[in-house]
């Protein structure tokens, strides 16, 4: 084996890592796997003799990377209508393949990444590379060109954030789907007392439609003001919705079998929906492989 081949399997053996911390970084897979690709370049580019732990060297580029990617994304989204949400981890299939299984294994709630896109580019990287990877703070510094002590202070004031504002979903994936199957149910039949029996009082209803979709709009807050909505306009496509893992939690994806136009992620928190995250920017849309 050349000295490149070995390089080769060596990022290949990372790469499921550097994605996860991409995505997780990035909420999106495109952007992830540019970033991951543009760490394997940076690599074939390196002197490998100068590098102690490979693993770390392409954890810190993958975080660099994704923080230019944050940067430049948060000026673009000053002028977005509407809801930025993350692009959703979808399957349908009731036995994934190990691709798919991979990406649920690795991926997090939407909740979760709504709340991680109202951080600072800087807190979001302390936050993920520290907390979710145990990245030590020397070299999350050398990343933002912070002292270790700032890099310290971003990620608690970002966990602090993320600790008041993510609702602990209810864990079991069955009782999860009993909710939202009366929420469709409740849709489909315009019963607006049924819709208010499943919603919190405070639910959040957020739509991406992409920045320059007509549909695209404020998010909406209030289990009345939201039910209204669905009825007005989500009772003609409910039945079309189809059960669905989102991001690991039950969701829906809404439209033909292999390319939907719309896909759903709800949180449920004691038995009622406290978020409802509409996802019907194409370009954020899975070619599904399930049914």
């Amino acid at each position: 084996m050349n000295e490149r081949d070995w390089l080769a399997e060596q990022f290949e053996h990372h790469r499921p890592h550097l994605r996860t911390v991409a995505y997780r970084m990035l909420g999106s897979i495109t952007d992830s796997e540019d970033a991951v690709q543009e760490a394997w370049l940076r690599l074939s580019r390196t002197n490998q003799a100068a590098i102690e732990d490979i693993g770390a060297w392409l954890t810190t580029v993958v975080g660099r990377v994704s923080l230019d990617i944050l940067r430049r994304r948060r000026s673009r989204q000053e002028d977005y209508v509407g809801s930025w949400l993350p692009e959703p981890i979808v399957t349908t299939d009731p036995a994934p393949n190990p691709e798919q299984e991979a990406l649920i294994a690795d991926s997090v709630g939407l909740a979760l990444l709504v709340v991680l896109e109202t951080l600072t580019p800087n807190e979001r990287l302390a936050f993920v590379l520290h907390d979710m990877f145990a990245v030590p703070f020397d070299e999350i510094a050398q990343i933002i060109d912070r002292s270790p002590e700032a890099a310290r202070q971003l990620a608690s004031r970002a966990r602090r954030r993320v600790q008041s504002a993510t609702p602990d979903q209810d864990a079991d994936l069955g009782d999860q789907r009993k909710v939202i199957d009366a929420f469709l149910a409740a849709s489909r039949a315009g019963d607006f007392e049924g819709l208010l029996a499943v919603l919190d009082p405070d639910v959040v209803f957020r739509v991406d439609a992409g920045s320059e979709s007509r549909l695209a709009r404020a998010p909406l807050a209030g289990a009345e003001a939201v039910a209204r909505q669905i009825l007005a306009r989500g009772t003609p496509l409910a039945p079309l919705a189809r059960p669905a893992l989102v991001n690991g939690a039950a969701g829906v994806v809404v439209g033909p079998e292999r390319r939907p136009i719309a896909v759903v992620g709800f949180t449920v928190v004691r038995g009622r929906i406290t978020d409802i995250n509409l996802v019907v920017d194409p370009d954020k849309l899975p070619t599904l492989s399930g049914s």
